[in-house]
C-alpha cells in the first residue's frame, strides 16, 4: 500500500508539472519563456512519473530502459532548446 502511495505522489505531481510547462507555454510573452516552461517543467515532470512507476515495474531492466528514456529525453530537450534559441537570437526577433 505505501509504494501504491508513492506512486500516485510522484505521478501526480508530475502531472502538475507538465501542466504548469503547458500553462507557461500559453501565458509567456516571447519563444525564449515559453522554451524555458516548457524544458525545465517538462524534465521535472517526466522525472517524477519515471521515478514514481519504478516501484511498480517487474525487472532491473524495465527500470533502466525508463531511466534511459527519460536522459534521452533530457538530452534531447536541452539540445533542441538550445538550436531554437540560437535561431531566434539569429533572427533579431529576441529583445531583452
Amino acid at each position: 500500500m505505501l509504494l501504491d502511495l508513492w506512486t500516485i505522489v510522484l505521478v501526480s505531481m508530475g502531472v502538475v508539472f507538465f501542466l504548469a510547462g503547458t500553462v507557461g507555454l500559453l501565458r509567456f510573452p516571447d519563444a525564449l519563456s515559453r522554451l524555458h516552461a516548457l524544458t525545465k517543467a517538462d524534465n521535472l515532470g517526466l522525472g517524477l512519473v519515471v521515478i514514481g512507476l519504478l516501484p511498480r515495474l517487474t525487472g532491473i531492466a524495465d527500470g533502466a530502459k525508463m531511466i534511459f528514456v527519460w536522459l534521452l529525453v533530457m538530452l534531447s530537450g536541452a539540445c533542441l532548446a538550445q538550436l531554437v534559441a540560437h535561431l531566434i537570437r539569429q533572427s533579431g526577433d529576441f529583445k531583452p
